[in-house]
């Protein structure tokens, strides 16, 4: 059986004790990043093996996995922070899993999209996630699309080019349309900004210095 367990995005207080009895009951843990989820296992008593699976691995590693899978090992993938599969590797797994008549098992926990939402102020009913953008080909016609979306817009971006996005934006969206920033979710410095995609441009390149993890959350153009 395979198990996906997020960790904390943040906070280290965000780890279930459900998804700690998960990780020292199986047989293996799939990491993204040995030096990071390494010695946080330890800090948890989490003494199970553990070895890397990141996206520079994945397409070798997943049949070895998928065969000690079905020999009766249990396995779970982690992230170094939030949900396998979610903007980090997964997917691959998962599918081979499936194809191969494998359980299974995605335990509830942290992603940053999720409270960015909810902390926006903007209708949840409908939303798109979009993750982290194309960096070349097609990222324009890609926000045009995203512009043209009945419900809100949910996306990742890197601190560097934080800027340059929220001014593509601009052009797609326009300069008015309302939009939410969070910076590290449930981190110390967690920082959030509220207002038309202008305003948070201009209030973003009045800052020393960007830096963490970004949410953008884009409110659908006929809302109230």
């Amino acid at each position: 059986m395979l198990y996906l367990v997020p960790t904390p995005i943040g906070n280290k207080g965000d780890m279930t004790p459900r998804a700690i009895q998960t990780l020292q009951e199986v047989d293996l843990i799939l990491v993204e990043d040995t030096r990071v989820s390494g010695p946080y296992l330890r800090s948890l008593e989490i003494n199970t093996s553990f070895q890397s699976y990141h996206s520079q691995n994945e397409h070798q590693q997943t049949n070895t996995i998928v065969e000690k899978l079905k020999s009766g090992k249990k396995i779970a993938l982690v992230s170094d922070a939030g949900s396998p599969g979610i903007s980090d590797p997964g997917f691959l797994l998962v599918r081979a899993c499936r194809e191969n008549n494998i359980a299974v098992i995605a335990l509830p926990g942290a992603t940053a999209f999720v409270p960015a939402i909810t902390a926006s102020g903007f209708s949840c009913e409908k939303f798109f996630y979009q993750g982290f953008l194309p960096l070349k080909k097609g990222r324009k016609t890609q926000i045009e699309w995203l512009s043209k979306l009945p419900c809100t817009v949910v996306l990742y971006e890197s601190p560097h080019r934080l800027i340059k996005c929220m001014e593509e934006l601009s052009v797609s969206f326009g300069p008015d349309r309302m939009c939410f920033l969070a910076k590290e979710i449930s981190k110390l410095y967690e920082q959030h900004f509220y207002g038309s995609i202008e305003s948070v441009t201009q209030q973003l390149k009045a800052l020393t210095k960007i830096q963490g993890e970004w949410v953008i959350v884009i409110q659908l153009k006929s809302e109230d």
